[in-house]
């Protein structure tokens, strides 16, 4: 197949079943990238979305689904050579490409795969850990003490965010739709875990601060939650919204709700952002929160994969997503 690959393809935007493997042109290279060869991949709401004709790709990105992938350097583009070699097993943040054998990826924007990690973990890392590390610490300047209430605290931005909140000497709490998702999150590290769909997370988040609210909100749902949110919010608190789960029109008082809290209202999306932006968070997290995956330090950063899928499984990988079944990331094992 020299010359083809094999990746992730839908001819129309629609079901999980719409995807099927096919084999396409293997990237070359460019300026300032790598080629990686693919082992595992991940897949992320973005994926979802994509599939549903619902998420437009970023000018010159890859059509094909995945936004993140491990494997090793198999070739370098001109203005490449220095950072990586040939052989070296990575980690890659994508715009998009990952669900196939190869993927080209700007040299800044990949990551050296922590000792002793295997690829279906790696894999489970550059998106979901990326996006909790920049809603943190790029958006919500997150600060020692600060009490941060996550939204689906068991998803794989939620599972990392947890980590990273007490990695920071923050205080993280949670929002999950079963019993098992907020037992999963407290094992983690959260102070605090409410079920969304049986009780008023607003109410329980201060009833557990002492009726002082959550400094920072990552906010992955939207509008359904929007009046519990200020409910929880402190004052002169932020608001990070990054993914609109829950629909994006709000009906409401909104803005004056927002006002009476102070409150900083923050939207956030990686997959778009700038390369050079994207080169900053992917330095920044290598240098403070790399070195605590690997196993022995006195705080462990633990991916937490939820299952399994061949390549060839995809329409499962993705139902499964789509309903909401998984705990921690749903990893693609790509054949190679």
């Amino acid at each position: 197949m020299e010359g083809k690959m094999l990746a992730a393809h839908f001819d129309v935007p629609g079901e999980p079943e719409n995807l099927y493997v096919k084999e396409v042109s293997k990237p070359v290279p460019k300026e300032g990238e790598v080629l990686v060869e693919v082992h595992a991949s991940a897949l992320n709401r973005a994926d979802l979305l994509q599939r549903r004709g619902k998420y437009a790709v970023p000018p010159g990105a890859s059509q094909i689904l995945g936004l993140e992938a491990a494997g090793k350097v198999v070739a370098l583009g001109p203005g490449a050579d220095g950072r990586w070699k040939i052989g070296d097993r990575v980690m890659a943040l994508l715009a998009g490409g990952g669900n196939a054998q190869y993927v080209n990826v700007h040299s800044c924007q990949l990551m050296p795969i922590p000792a002793g990690m295997t690829d279906t973990d790696a894999a489970s890392v550059p998106e979901a850990w990326l996006t909790a590390y920049q809603l943190l610490h790029f958006v919500g300047k997150v600060q020692k003490g600060e009490t941060v209430l996550i939204h689906a605290g068991a998803s794989g931005v939620g599972t990392a965010a947890i980590q990273l909140c007490r990695l920071a000497g923050a205080v993280p709490m949670v929002t999950a739709g079963s019993a098992d998702k907020l037992e999963f999150a407290k094992k983690l590290g959260a102070a605090a875990g409410f079920n969304y769909k049986e009780e008023d997370f607003g109410t329980k988040c201060l009833e557990a601060t002492n009726n002082v609210g959550a400094d920072i909100i990552l906010d992955c749902v939207g509008a359904t939650h929007w009046e519990k949110n200020l409910q929880a919010l402190n004052t002169d608190g932020r608001w990070v919204v990054y993914g609109l789960m829950g629909s994006g029109q709000i009906n409401g008082d909104f803005l004056t709700k927002l006002l009476w809290k102070r409150g900083s209202l923050l939207g956030s999306l990686l997959r778009t952002r700038s390369s050079k932006y994207k080169a900053e968070l992917v330095k920044a997290f290598t240098e403070n929160a790399l070195p605590y995956f690997t196993p022995g330090g006195p705080v462990q950063l633990r991916p937490i994969v939820d299952s399994v899928y061949p390549l060839e499984k995809i329409a499962e990988a993705h139902r499964r997503m789509e309903e909401n079944k998984n705990t921690g990331k749903i990893v693609l094992q790509v054949p190679v």
